[in-house]
């Protein structure tokens, strides 16, 4: 590999298992889609941030964070979007995994256990998602590699600033929360989805 990659031994000890081989085989065979999902876990990261933005204005140093993380996520869905184009891959609607609405589905609806959750489902989907592109990288072209490679610092840091912000947002130790949203997390990566997507269980089985 030509790039050198980053220490994410802090993401592997947080996560409870390893993305699945068959993901990766799956990925392989349908690179425009990983890249067309991708764009869109991009956009969406923004948007969640952006929403919290909006929702809670008394936490500047949330308010901070979640600006920064915005513009970064729309940074790299324009670097995806440069990507697609210069190899000629169509953008069209696909449907969503159901990784994200599977956790967002547990995050609890009063306050602050609506905010800690939301922070706690953000984190682990960065820590996810910097896993995978680590995963993937070491099997695709040059161009490819270097781009993914080049997210898992950012990626890192959106995890660790997520769960830091959770964190000061409870009224009681998180990691019970955290535990059991990481047990949800590791039955939606190991158990079997209909189609692949970027954040997709193994594939071909539902």
């Amino acid at each position: 590999m030509s790039a050198q990659v980053p220490d994410l031994s802090e993401i592997h000890a947080f996560l409870l298992c390893a993305t699945p081989d068959a993901w990766i085989e799956a990925a392989l065979a349908e690179p425009e889609m990983m890249l067309v999902d991708h764009a869109n876990c991009e956009k969406k990261a923004a948007g969640t941030a952006l929403n919290l933005m909006f929702r809670y204005l008394g936490d500047f140093e949330l308010l901070h964070k979640m600006s920064r993380l915005a513009r970064e996520e729309l940074r790299h869905f324009e670097q995806v979007l440069a990507i697609m184009e210069k190899r000629g891959i169509v953008y069209p609607h696909v449907s969503a995994s159901r990784y994200a609405a599977g956790l967002r589905a547990e995050v609890r609806t009063a306050e602050p256990g609506r905010l800690v959750d939301t922070l706690i489902c953000g984190a682990i989907i960065e820590a996810r998602s910097c896993e995978r592109f680590a995963r993937i990288a070491p099997h695709l072209d040059d161009e490819l590699q270097k781009f993914y490679l080049s997210l898992l610092k950012s990626e890192a840091r959106h995890f660790r600033d997520y769960l830091h912000l959770a964190q000061k947002a409870a009224d009681e130790n998180i990691e019970p929360r955290v535990t059991a949203l990481l047990q949800l997390e590791r039955e939606l990566v190991q158990s079997a989805d209909g189609e692949f997507r970027f954040h997709s269980g193994v594939p071909g089985k539902g």
